[in-house]
């Protein structure tokens, strides 16, 4: 039997991996997550400032569907980020951003965003536009 993928757009932070990648294996039943980190990937593919950065992920994102056939996509952002240091409330607005903006260039995939919490929990964020609610 075929082993199913699905895709996170991570953090670098390291204590977020076990958490993101146990999530996602239960959500999407996958049995390997592929991980594409960047230092706070919700706030590069938010603003999109950093077209060279937006289109490394997206070309990463790109190879994990069509080589590995990704049954679903997770951007994540979370507690004490280096990378992106926003509130959380600014933060779940660039993950609902960023799903808008994934869904674009994924539309047959599932999109979702995720919110791993200072002690570790993760969270499922729903999509659309920058509807904050803390």
């Amino acid at each position: 039997m075929p082993k199913k993928f699905c895709t996170a757009i991570s953090c670098i932070d390291g204590r977020i991996q076990l958490p993101v990648i146990k999530y996602l294996q239960t959500r999407f039943d996958a049995d390997y997550v592929d991980l594409i980190t960047e230092t706070g990937p919700n706030l590069l593919l938010s603003a999109q400032r950093d077209s060279r950065s937006v289109e490394s992920i997206l070309a990463k994102l790109r190879i994990s569907v069509s080589n590995h056939d990704s049954v679903g996509i997770a951007v994540v952002g979370h507690h004490d980020c280096a990378g992106n240091p926003a509130p959380k409330a600014e933060q779940l607005a660039h993950i609902r951003d960023s799903i808008a903006f994934l869904q674009q260039h994924c539309q047959e995939l599932e999109v979702i965003g995720l919110w791993v919490d200072e002690n570790r929990d993760t969270s499922e964020i729903q999509g659309g536009h920058s509807q904050v609610k803390s």
